[in-house]
């Protein structure tokens, strides 16, 4: 399901998942409330690059002016999507924040993480598979 994941990010630009295909990617549910959320920013900031794509997906929001204020206070340079129902539909269910879907270069998802997530969690992840 999520192979075909499709969004919109705040910049306008239309992609899909299959556009990152060899490349990790890691799909971050977040909110600009979300203490922890707001404590891994600097670790995915780190992570997005040419190997490894972060995309994070705001959920509970109060606007998309809100949420464009976050990612301009914290400097954040990889792609953000507003998790409205038919984005957050595509990818799995939400019970914790943050909450990240690794997916190998194939375009598989291999790996949740409920909870913050680090850089070294996914190098080492990497690593292993």
């Amino acid at each position: 399901m999520a192979a075909d994941f499709k969004f919109v990010d705040m910049q306008g630009k239309a992609q899909n998942l299959v556009d990152f295909r060899g490349k990790w990617v890691l799909i971050n549910y977040w909110a600009t409330w979300c203490p922890p959320c707001q404590h891994e920013i600097p670790e995915l900031k780190a992570m997005h690059g040419k190997d490894l794509v972060v995309i994070g997906v705001a959920v509970d929001y109060r606007s998309a002016k809100d949420v464009a204020r976050f990612v301009q206070n914290y400097d954040i340079h990889y792609p953000v999507v507003l998790g409205t129902q038919d984005v957050t539909s595509q990818i799995g269910e939400l019970d914790v924040l943050p909450t990240s879907y690794l997916y190998n270069p194939s375009g598989v998802q291999v790996s949740t993480q409920k909870g913050e997530v680090s850089q070294e969690m996914v190098k080492r992840y990497i690593k292993r598979h």
